[in-house]
């Protein structure tokens, strides 16, 4: 199974989706060491910015993961709330609609940036900061387990912007 995160925020990022990326790949983006095998987007659900997602999906073959049948989300779906967990050409995706206690991209948004991660290419990401609140209080053992890391990754950046 490829995994290329880079290729999935190209294309959602080619479609003009509002989205922002969260978990792993965000703590990846700003200098996090460590492991993950999927790439989390919480969007923002107006019927405009879910059509965009809905191409997007098109363009990269995403289906529901663990589903035999091969069902891929429709705006209805992607509308919601919930979480769209998704096996694409890029690896896994998995479109949120909210995350933890119903936080929406509305709701991350003040605790996001955009950066660059390439040429032409800038996404929007949650503060490091933001991840480590969200992780320690959903305190499920993988969160746990990687807390230390994005704990010492956070005291560097501060550290490294204090002086």
């Amino acid at each position: 199974m490829t995994f290329d995160y880079r290729r999935a925020l190209t294309v959602l990022a080619s479609h003009e989706v509002e989205c922002i990326v969260v978990g792993g790949i965000s703590a990846i983006l700003q200098g996090a060491p460590v492991v993950t095998l999927d790439l989390d987007v919480v969007h923002r659900r107006t019927p405009e910015n879910v059509r965009r997602l809905v191409a997007a999906r098109r363009s990269i073959g995403a289906r529901y993961r663990h589903d035999p049948r091969g069902l891929v989300p429709e705006e209805a779906h992607l509308l919601g709330p919930g979480h769209n967990l998704l096996q694409t050409g890029c690896g896994p995706l998995d479109a949120l609609g909210a995350i933890d206690a119903g936080l929406a991209y509305d709701d991350l948004l003040p605790d996001s940036e955009v950066i660059s991660i390439g040429p032409g290419l800038a996404v929007r990401i949650l503060s490091l900061r933001r991840l480590v609140e969200l992780k320690s209080a959903a305190g499920r053992p993988k969160d746990l387990a990687v807390l230390p890391t994005l704990r010492a990754t956070l005291a560097e950046i501060e550290k490294a912007r204090s002086g």
